[in-house]
């Protein structure tokens, strides 16, 4: 018989309804339900005074707001949001899984492009990236030409991307936040899936200029073009085409060859979420990942008020105090990031959410902990910053889908693992995005858009173990252009949205 509910921890007095639930429901010996209880919402396992914890994953989510009888249902208009944990004196080190412990990998090679430093990429790909959004328009109309005129005589390379942002001029360039978006450009210029190809496009008059995104000696013809340097449009265009085409040449001669999994770095992170996500699909990510890890990958998993409620978890997982205090200097970061702007990290959940179940941050963010696995945390980086080591990496980033997914992009991810309960269109298109759902009912619905379902865990016809291991084959068949999911088939790919905190003019 299949479950009617789900309880996570022993120390449990909430439990997650597995299918909407009538009123009158018995869902274990002597619990009814007392109200009809929505899919994926919360039923009291037993009586809960007013004042007293309301605990899932053995975790505190919040307080009763008013007594709350057993078989009730438990919505985010029933709690009070506890304090957000210190990040003063984390213990570190107390939870570091040995690496013998993690799951075996079922294939240790994948096939990418080799590039001469950093993780190889899984596309190859012509990316052109702008300076300033004064000159998207002309670029994309340009990327459109380039397609139809250029792209089918270069067969080895897979696409041309027009990468486009909102930053530029009208910022205060000099600014003590203005780093962030100047290193996520610099960094999404040297792409893994660019093999190495600069070509930077600029208006003539921006802020952001070549020097502050490029060193001395990559700013040259072959490399740079100011749209103000040419005589009109037709000029322009010709000059943006003469200068790809050259790109394309070299890039045709690159090909795909057998590389160790230490040579792929993968981004995991999750959006529109549910109270499955945590239960079903980011635990099965979490597996894919611990296989990652263990067969030399790096994988990287973000999100800053989406773990922040979890921070002393991850500290435990941090190997050493230089870990550690990185973790707490990122997360004490954005909470004055956040005060300055007048909200704290409940201000995440959307309406979405908590239709899905989801109360508030603190129970959000314990399903979304669960897809960086169990490994160790080897390092700890700021927005758009590139990895130095191999394994599991928390990189800080808002947690906005459009804006965590560029942020992964600049550290380097050549592929991305996104887990959604609500769903999502989301893509990107420089690095390919596989889509994992937390219910069987979402992939029903969208049978074509979803690429892998784990809600068969929540039934229980499926292990974590068994969809943990669909996904890595998933990964590594992406990865290696053997398939492509289906944000890519039909182009589903969001803009490029640069975080930027520093002020604008």
């Amino acid at each position: 018989m299949k479950p009617l509910i789900i309880k996570i921890s022993d120390r449990d007095n909430v439990a997650v309804a597995v299918q909407d639930l009538p009123a009158g429901t018995e869902v274990l010996p002597g619990i009814v339900t007392q109200d009809a209880i929505p899919q994926a919402h919360k039923i009291a396992l037993t009586d809960i005074p007013a004042g007293a914890d309301i605990i899932r994953y053995g975790v505190t989510l919040g307080y009763a707001k008013d007594p709350i009888k057993t078989g009730q249902w438990i919505n985010e208009h029933m709690l009070d949001l506890p304090e957000s944990p210190s990040v003063e004196n984390l213990p570190y080190g107390t939870n570091l899984k040995p690496m013998e412990e993690l799951p075996d990998p079922p294939r240790k090679t994948w096939m990418g492009y080799r590039n001469k430093t950093g993780p190889a990429g899984t596309r190859n790909l012509l990316g052109i990236v702008t300076t300033v959004q004064c000159a998207a328009g002309v670029l994309k109309v340009a990327v459109e030409q380039i397609k139809k005129e250029l792209l089918p005589k270069y067969p080895n390379v897979d696409g041309v991307v027009a990468v486009t942002h909102p930053y530029g001029c009208g910022v205060a360039i000099n600014a003590p936040l203005a780093p962030i978006p100047i290193r996520a450009i610099t960094n999404v210029i040297r792409h893994p899936n660019f093999g190495g190809e600069i070509m930077v496009v600029g208006l003539g008059c921006e802020k952001l200029t070549y020097d502050r995104v490029l060193p001395p000696e990559d700013i040259t013809p072959e490399n740079v073009l100011t749209l103000q340097d040419w005589p009109g449009h037709d000029a322009m265009m010709q000059a943006i085409m003469d200068m790809a085409e050259k790109k394309l040449k070299k890039l045709n001669e690159r090909k795909r060859e057998e590389l160790p999994l230490s040579e792929l770095l993968i981004g995991m992170q999750c959006g529109g979420s549910d109270a499955f996500s945590g239960i079903t699909a980011n635990p099965s990510a979490g597996y894919a990942a611990d296989m990652l890890v263990k067969g030399g990958a790096t994988v990287m998993f973000s999100e800053v008020t989406e773990v922040r409620d979890g921070v002393q978890m991850l500290a435990a997982r941090c190997p050493d105090a230089h870990t550690r205090d990185r973790l707490a200097q990122e997360m004490k970061w954005y909470d004055d990031y956040l005060d300055a702007g007048g909200v704290d990290r409940d201000a995440n959940p959307t309406p979405g959410n908590k239709k899905g179940g989801l109360a508030n941050i603190v129970e959000k963010a314990m399903g979304s902990i669960a897809k960086s696995g169990t490994s160790q945390i080897v390092e700890v980086l700021s927005p758009a910053e590139k990895p130095t080591k191999h394994g599991l990496i928390y990189a800080a980033t808002p947690a906005s889908d459009i804006v965590c997914g560029p942020c992964q992009v600049a550290s380097g991810i050549g592929l991305q693992v996104f887990i959604t309960g609500r769903g999502t269109p989301y893509g990107l298109d420089i690095s390919p995005v596989i889509k994992v759902c937390s219910r069987n009912e979402l992939k029903a619905h969208w049978f074509d858009m979803i690429d892998i379902s784990a809600g068969a865990v929540a039934t229980g016809e499926a292990t974590i173990a068994d969809v943990g291991t669909e996904i890595f084959n998933m990964i590594l068949d992406v990865a290696s252009g053997v398939k492509a999911p289906y944000s890519d088939q039909y182009g589903f790919h969001n803009d490029m949205c640069i975080f930027n905190p520093a002020p604008i003019t």
